[in-house]
Parts: C-alpha cells; structure tokens; sequence
C-alpha cells in the first residue's frame, strides 16, 4: 500500500534513495543532506508536492517523490513522478503499477486526480520505460493525460 511518508519513515527512505541513485545515477551524485533537505521542505511546504512510501506488512519497500506544479497546457494540476524506487526484493509484483493507477484515479497518495501525470526516465532503462509505456505513458517526457471532462 503507498501511503504518505511521515518522519518516521526517513531512515528507510533516505536508505532507498541512496540505493535508486546506486542503481541508476543521476547527473550529480546523490547525499544524505539533500535527502533530508528534499523531506524537509515537502513537509513545510506540502504545496510542492509529498514523499510517499510503499508499506507492506509493516515494512517500508520503496518510495516516490511526487511533485506538483501548474499547467496551462493540462489546465490544471500535474503530479510529476520525481523519483520512484521498489525494492529489488517485491519488483514486478505490480506495486509500480499501482501507485500509477491510484495517482491517475485519484484514489492514491495525492490529494485530487491531478489532470496529468508526468514523468522521465532515461532511454536505457528499459525495464521501467516498458512499464510506463504500458500504462500508457507517452512522449519524450512520458506523459499520462486524464481524459477532459465529459469526453470518453
């Protein structure tokens, strides 16, 4: 289940982080302080977005930072799928795809169905740029729109 992470969970977060940027490296390499830096101001400022944490029987097993910003374009609130990590122990089982569907629907850990969701990930990481694409993300940036209201 993803559920909002609170400061209890910082610990097993800051560890997955710090594993998500082992795995897949980013352009400047990741620290503990900007962990903690990230977490502090998404709890101040609830506004730019939440840390969330995927919980399963009682362990934490993964995280996503979900981002929000302002699009004309979408005419509305887009959760940006910052970073997402599941551990290499519960991969494949769907948890990914879950929290995809919840965000979409609504029914997830962001308040409201956002009128887009929105996501990048590097072109050889094949593995997670197949499940985006199947849950119908599309795009250089992968995007995944909801529908306009009263369209089907």
């Amino acid at each position: 289940m993803w559920r909002l992470a609170t400061p209890d969970d910082d610990p097993a977060l800051t560890t997955f982080c710090l594993a998500l940027y082992k795995e897949d490296p980013g352009p400047e390499p990741m620290t503990t302080e900007r962990i903690q830096r990230t977490l502090a101001a998404l709890r101040e400022e609830p506004r730019r977005g939440h840390a969330v944490v995927l919980e399963l029987e009682g362990r934490v097993l993964g995280y996503a930072l979900l981002i929000s910003f302002w699009s004309n374009e979408f005419g509305g609130e887009v959760c940006v799928i910052d970073e997402l990590y599941v551990a290499a122990e519960v991969r494949g089982q769907g948890h990914g795809t879950s929290l995809m569907n919840a965000l979409a629907t609504g029914k997830g850990p962001w308040p409201g169905t956002p009128a887009a969701v929105s996501l990048e990930v590097r072109p050889d990481n094949v593995r997670a740029r197949a499940l985006y694409e199947r849950l119908g993300f599309s795009g250089k940036n992968l995007v995944l729109r909801r529908k306009p209201e009263g369209t089907s």
